[in-house]
């Protein structure tokens, strides 16, 4: 692991996703900039020292060089932290699986792309909301087209994290965020606007063509965006809205998707992740529960208990990581790769990244019509 030292809010949940299947061992990390805190977080863990490294290039150099050294690493870094940890491991022939968003900058994307391309390494991203049960089972229905054509989407993910904050008096773990030279450019669009847009292309299977972006900043003294709304337009003639904000009172975290068809519509709500409403065209609104009887192959691999047993976040991010073992384990034992993939690829932070890029843009030019589109 490279980050998620001690203190870190995201570090300790991709801990408890790797080891739930019994997939994984943790045996090495760069867990901190901070020598003591690298240490002691590596003692924490029962690691021995001397796989506590200094920083990740000493950790890649020295792992490789290693007959029983890492075969995947889990990047949880900051934003800025992202593209360099990651080449330098896919060189090293090892596997990854990082946190969203891809990089701070489109052309680093992009760099990842090819160098997981050309060294044919598995590399994931942790849009972990992707790998609910539900939204699995959500995109099979729309890919099975009992939609029908899909018209309108609509996503929203507000929280209110960052409403009384002053930006210099803010928690420093957050702090992070709100400074442009860790986060990127994007702030809230790039925290948890990324994972909306992310979630609305994998549930329809849409590719974004343009957007429209109104993006805010109301922390007195903050230094990226806050509130996004943005009008979107798919290839093919669909529609949507994306709302992402970082001052809305009373909002925890209730990320939404409804996505509207020619024939039915759904709905989905993250704080309820085991349920999904469907909405056929002049019929009776229903409920459909993971692992129940109207859910279906999708929903049930990515399900570990029976209907009413409620499963939650933890659990997605170790679908990610899941899957993850599944591809390693086969090539380490020859195995046929097991597909298709289901989880978040290097190729969605490149969209992602894209996504940000076209927003800020959209932004910086008073809300005018930017093309979206990435070809891969």
């Amino acid at each position: 692991m490279v980050g998620g030292g001690q203190g870190a809010l995201i570090g300790p949940v991709h801990r408890m996703a790797a080891r739930l299947d019994d997939r994984y061992e943790l045996v090495a990390g760069a867990f901190s900039s901070d020598s003591g805190k690298n240490l002691a977080t590596a003692a924490d863990l029962c690691l021995p020292p001397e796989r506590a490294y200094a920083d990740f290039a000493e950790m890649a150099s020295r792992e490789a060089a290693r007959a029983d050294g890492v075969e995947v690493v889990a990047i949880v870094t900051p934003n800025h932290l992202h593209h360099a940890p990651a080449k330098a491991f896919l060189e090293t022939r090892v596997h990854v699986v990082c946190d969203k968003p891809l990089t701070t900058r489109l052309s680093e994307a992009l760099d990842l792309v090819e160098a997981v391309r050309r060294t044919g390494l598995v590399f994931a991203l942790t849009h972990a909301y992707a790998c609910y049960p539900m939204i699995r089972q959500a995109r099979a229905m729309v890919a099975a087209g009992e939609l029908g054509e899909v018209r309108v989407v609509q996503v929203e993910y507000p929280q209110e994290t960052f409403t009384d904050l002053v930006e210099e008096l803010g928690a420093a773990p957050d702090r992070w965020r709100r400074d442009p030279a860790r986060s990127g450019a994007g702030g809230c669009i790039a925290d948890i606007g990324t994972h909306a847009h992310h979630l609305a292309e994998y549930v329809t299977g849409l590719e974004l063509r343009e957007l429209c972006a109104d993006l805010s900043t109301f922390v007195p003294g903050g230094q990226v965006d806050d509130n996004n709304h943005i009008l979107l337009r798919y290839e093919g003639g669909a529609r949507g809205m994306l709302w992402a904000s970082k001052v809305a009172p009373g909002y925890r975290n209730p990320l939404r998707l409804r996505v509207f068809g020619t024939r039915a519509g759904l709905s989905w709500k993250q704080e309820r992740p085991d349920e999904m409403t469907w909405m056929p065209l002049r019929g009776t609104a229903r409920t459909v529960m993971r692992a129940g009887p109207d859910t279906g192959e999708a929903a049930a691999r990515a399900s570990r208990l029976r209907v009413g047993h409620p499963e939650g976040l933890i659990e997605a991010f170790a679908n990610i990581y899941s899957e993850v073992a599944d591809i390693v384990a086969a090539r380490l034992l020859g195995r046929p790769t097991p597909g298709p993939v289901a989880f978040p690829t290097v190729e969605d932070g490149a969209r992602g990244m894209k996504f940000i890029e076209a927003a800020l843009e959209s932004n910086g030019r008073g809300g005018a019509w930017v093309d979206a589109r990435l070809a891969l």
